[in-house]
């Protein structure tokens, strides 16, 4: 398959097509070109050639009626590229990934990162100092560099590459999480609370899963020495509770929060009330169990 996209100074939705492109199909032979002809003869076009037409191959948005999104944001070549290759890219790039969590993956890929490089390269959004876009520009080769633009592409595409590797694993990663939060939820004999077996992000299930009842959810550190009670949040991003730890524990440590909470292994309790923990899976659970009772 002989894939095209334009010579010259690139962008981050060309160099991300490609990389997308690369993971989904395997190597190609690739021409960075404004050749009306090469174009024409090329099997898969991005990003140039004035014509957008997936059934052949024709992935452009540089015109008047250009591609958009159900929301009306404009598409740029890599929202395209990943709307129709972004799968297959990502089984690849997460090996062995289940079809069960394939579609949540792309969805959090997509409204992640991929939105906000069709918003910056449409002129929706800026894209001010450290945004990826900018980034990924700054591989373009400097006035006075002897470098080509095209190995300059492909260094971008290999630095684009790892930024899609991480974000696929870490969105395989939320997504399993989910279903490990969701089935946790079922197993409580308490819907207020919920202990998971190892840290993870919880949050988003809270609110996916319509976990309307939680109000602690229970965790380990890292090396297993002490658990976590954590309150759950109101709304997504937020430090606020839905029922926030007694004011009597707030601040303390060791013995002083163990007396206070009435367990034998306390640890400490935020200041802000919304974290504490112990030394022991039993005591964070009976942590909870106090802080409900004093709420209630």
């Amino acid at each position: 398959m002989k894939v095209v996209t334009h010579s010259g100074t690139f962008h981050a939705d060309d160099v991300f097509a490609f990389s997308v492109l690369r993971e989904a199909v395997g190597d190609f032979p690739f021409t960075r070109t404004r050749d009306a002809s090469v174009i024409a003869s090329a099997d898969l076009v991005f990003d140039v050639g004035g014509v957008y037409d997936p059934a052949r191959g024709r992935y452009d948005h540089h015109m008047r009626d250009l591609p958009r999104r159900e929301d009306g944001t404009p598409y740029s070549s890599v929202g395209l590229i990943w709307r129709d290759f972004g799968r297959p890219a990502i089984e690849r790039l997460v090996p062995g990934i289940g079809e069960d969590v394939l579609d949540a993956v792309w969805q959090d890929v997509d409204s992640g990162f991929i939105l906000a490089i069709d918003q910056a390269d449409n002129g929706i959004a800026s894209a001010r100092p450290g945004h990826l876009a900018l980034l990924v520009e700054a591989f373009n080769p400097a006035w006075d560099s002897t470098q080509s633009y095209d190995d300059a592409f492909l260094e971008a595409a290999d630095f684009a590459r790892g930024i899609l590797v991480r974000a696929c694993r870490q969105a395989h990663a939320e997504a399993r999480a989910l279903s490990l939060v969701m089935a946790a939820a079922k197993a409580s004999h308490d819907p207020r609370i919920v202990v998971l077996d190892s840290k993870l992000p919880w949050e988003k299930a809270v609110f996916e899963g319509n976990l309307k009842d939680l109000l602690f959810v229970i965790y380990p550190n890292e090396d297993l020495t002490s658990w976590y009670c954590r309150t759950v949040p109101p709304e997504p991003n937020s430090f606020g509770q839905r029922l926030s730890l007694p004011e009597a524990w707030r601040g303390l440590q060791e013995a002083e929060f163990s007396r206070a909470a009435g367990i034998e292994d306390g640890v400490f309790c935020h200041p802000g009330g919304f974290i504490c923990g112990a030394r022991s899976r039993k005591s964070a659970i009976v942590l909870a169990e106090k802080a409900m009772a004093e709420g209630a």
